[in-house]
């Protein structure tokens, strides 16, 4: 499995809804509200880096709301 954490950037007070949002999104393990240069922290689990990838960083991305996303893949 591969483990991957997405820094998500939303659009002025679209952060909750967009927390419930992704959580719905496969392969998402959790989402959290945080303060800083990104509005929601994202956790998310894979078969490989391309399922990660292109599956949910691309579906979070997708969703109305989301102005940037970063993903970070963990290397252990």
């Amino acid at each position: 499995m591969v483990r991957a954490f997405i820094m998500v950037k939303t659009a002025a007070g679209k952060s909750s809804t967009l927390q419930d949002a992704i959580e719905d999104v496969d392969g998402v393990l959790e989402a959290h509200v945080v303060a800083g240069q990104y509005d929601v922290i994202v956790e998310a689990e894979g078969e490989e880096v391309y399922t990660v990838i292109h599956a949910v960083a691309t579906e979070i991305r997708d969703l109305e709301g989301v102005v940037d996303t970063r993903t970070y893949i963990c290397l252990e």
